[in-house]
């Protein structure tokens, strides 16, 4: 039975991340970086400004725009950053890497229009927050007979939130944690499992039942502390390994068009290279899915342009910054690539372990911990969101109890079968949402004309 469900969710992934798919999403990121006149590209170094000029900006009421970035980024900067790239690079080789980048260039421009929107159409909640994201602009900006995708996208939403958020999460942080319990002396067992999972259900509950404030005080702390420290080992890894730099750099450009070349012919398409790289660039960070949105509605601003100026700083940091350094460690680090095989953390362990040795493991099986957290708690946020829109918000309490103890099970399944399912998903999320950024892309254009002959 496992096998058998296992290959029909990769079929169904090869249809959601089929030709037709990919196309749908590069041709509409294309279509908004020559409509803007690379608007991504040109204000990148402004987009960066405004996060530094707003980090101690507090939000009289509702959410800040830094505490909103934050909640975003916490549920992009995840596992997928550690186990995603290098599971990305084992089954699509190093040139998955480049059409990693490829997807972040447009990505960046995508959720900016995501941002935007989500922040014109937003309602305002009794809480004092906002309530925002694709489904709230489907059912806002498009006509009526399209108007039947706001509750479609809502379910796959509510359907990720307990895949890619939770489960997918929290249990590839427990293969992190198994790696690093051998340096005490001790291994992983299903009982440590189960506690690790009750453990982490427990803290989740405590935040997500207390909203997007909660979450968002939570986030604006825990994400920066974590990110600058892996980022930190993670060139001390490139420095004690530089001289292997230009080789992985010539890898992933070669291997983006040749990938046979190598991985000695262990990934042989280089269309399946692209389809990993931009599905697990995807993955990481969400570009195209439209749930970042749904955090960054909340941000108390006074013109939607302000804070989609945010979507791209978020994710040339998650996709560009740490996901680059991620594969860069991988690629220069002598260590075996095991090419056309499903991989995770373990692989990015040992990549650390050659520069600092067996105790790195211990500290990347912390970072993913808090990473997983981060993440479950911004999928918390959008999930609650899925199921307001579908159930009103009477839902809100059972469904955070429901996503806390989704992440105790998530502690004892295998995490290969749920990458699969969390792509899939991501592909069904993204369709919706496209079509929703195609329709309102002329109002897109209004928004940012207007902001940047104001402003920028």
């Amino acid at each position: 039975m496992a096998v058998s469900i296992s290959e029909v969710i990769r079929w169904l992934n090869r249809i959601v991340w089929g030709f037709p798919a990919l196309v749908l999403i590069l041709s509409v990121g294309v279509m908004y970086t020559l409509r803007t006149r690379f608007f991504q590209g040109r204000y990148l170094g402004y987009a960066l400004r405004s996060v530094g000029q707003t980090l101690r900006r507090p939000a009289e009421t509702g959410v800040s725009p830094f505490q909103a970035v934050c909640t975003a980024l916490a549920a992009t900067v995840g596992t997928g950053n550690i186990a995603g790239v290098a599971g990305a690079i084992a089954l699509g080789g190093p040139g998955a890497v480049f059409w990693m980048w490829v997807s972040a260039f447009l990505g960046m421009i995508l959720k900016y229009a995501e941002v935007v929107l989500a922040v014109r159409y937003r309602e305002p909640s009794p809480d004092g927050t906002y309530l925002g994201g694709p489904m709230y602009y489907i059912r806002a900006g498009l006509s009526p007979r399209w108007r039947f995708l706001a509750p479609i996208y809502s379910i796959f939403g509510l359907i990720a939130a307990f895949g890619i958020g939770n489960a997918t999460q929290v249990s590839t942080a427990m293969v992190s944690i198994n790696e690093a319990l051998p340096f005490f002396g001790l291994s992983g067992s299903a009982r440590s499992n189960w506690f690790f999972g009750l453990l982490m259900g427990l803290c989740v509950a405590l935040v997500v039942l207390g909203g997007a404030k909660r979450i968002g005080a939570v986030a604006e702390y825990l994400i920066p502390v974590v990110c600058l420290g892996y980022i930190v080992l993670s060139l001390g890894a490139l420095f004690h390994h530089r001289t292997a730099l230009p080789g992985a750099l010539a890898q992933i450009i070669s291997g983006a068009f040749s990938p046979r070349a190598c991985t000695g012919g262990a990934v042989g398409s280089a269309f399946l290279a692209l389809r990993i790289g931009v599905a697990r660039g995807i993955f990481t960070n969400e570009a195209g899915m439209g749930t970042a949105s749904i955090a960054h509605a909340n941000a108390n601003v006074p013109h939607p342009t302000q804070q989609g100026l945010f979507g791209i700083f978020e994710v040339f940091a998650d996709t560009i910054v740490i996901c680059t350094m991620t594969a860069l460690v991988i690629l220069t680090a002598p260590v075996s690539i095991p090419y056309g095989s499903a991989c995770g953390a373990e692989l990015t362990v040992r990549a650390f372990t050659t520069v600092y040795g067996p105790w790195i493991s211990v500290f990347l099986a912390i970072s993913m911990v808090l990473l997983a957290f981060a993440t479950i708690l911004g999928w918390g946020l959008y999930g609650n969101r899925c199921a307001e829109f579908l159930f009103g918000p009477k839902v809100q309490k059972p469904f955070s109890l429901l996503h806390a103890v989704t992440t105790v099970l998530g502690a004892v399944v295998a995490p290969a079968l749920l990458w699969e399912l969390a792509e899939t998903v991501n592909g069904l999320m993204a369709l919706p949402n496209l079509v929703a950024l195609l329709a309102l892309s002329p109002e897109v254009l209004r928004l940012t004309a207007n902001y940047s002959h104001k402003r920028l």
